[in-house]
């Protein structure tokens, strides 16, 4: 397993960091998450942040690359956050999943996470490209979640390890319609994040090698 990285190479024509692409990055940002997927284009997000279609479209020809680009800069400040608070080398392996997982469900909590993603799952339904973007997005999150999993228990092999991971992000990511941002059982999001990060540190603890398949198996 890897840590994260953002791409070398950006989509469109900007520099990262000048006034604005950073207005439109907003924007575009305020756009999916107040207005939703439905209102995502070029000319609501030019509007949206006082400029012209042309010069919105100079810097992100497409809505797609807008989204490629709002993706990878949400997992830079993933990143920059699981340097400060999870990769310490005083934390043990268990400590460390146990945070990320904190991480995660806090997230989900929050505005924008809860409309952010889930106008983003609603474009990426018709929308290969974008679909595309959020696949790649949540692999590297597995990547990250995989990486602890196989040090708590080394005797999995790696596709136990992918089951693994991608069982723990979707079922934090399936919190969402329930106890997400302004969501019915928002209230009860503490109790679940406490239950999840107990719960599936000691899954990964005590799961065997083979458990999965024949676990599996026995559904056919």
């Amino acid at each position: 397993m890897i840590d994260i990285e953002l791409a070398p190479v950006r989509p469109g024509i900007y520099a990262r960091g000048s006034e604005t692409v950073d207005a439109i990055l907003r924007a575009a940002l305020n756009v999916l998450i107040d207005e939703g997927a439905g209102a995502f284009t070029i000319r609501r997000v030019a509007a949206a942040c006082g400029l012209r279609v042309g010069n919105v479209s100079y810097h992100f020809p497409k809505k797609e690359l807008l989204v490629q680009v709002l993706l990878d800069e949400i997992m830079d400040t993933y990143n920059s956050k699981l340097d400060v608070t999870v990769r310490q080398p005083a934390l043990s392996d268990e400590d460390r999943l146990r945070l990320v997982i904190i991480i995660c469900l806090d997230d989900i909590s929050s505005k924008r996470t809860t409309r952010l993603f889930t106008e983003l799952w609603a474009l990426a339904n018709h929308n290969d490209f974008i679909a595309d973007r959020v696949r790649a997005f949540y692999a590297r999150v597995h990547d990250v979640i995989g990486e602890y999993v196989q040090r708590i228990n080394p005797a999995l092999n790696a596709d136990e390890v992918r089951t693994l991971s991608l069982f723990i992000s979707a079922s934090m990511e399936g919190t969402t319609p329930f106890t997400g941002y302004l969501k019915p059982w928002a209230p009860r999001m503490k109790a679940i994040t406490a239950l999840s990060a107990k719960w599936f540190v000691d899954l990964v603890k005590r799961v065997q090698p083979g458990e999965i398949a024949e676990l599996t198996q026995a559904l056919t």
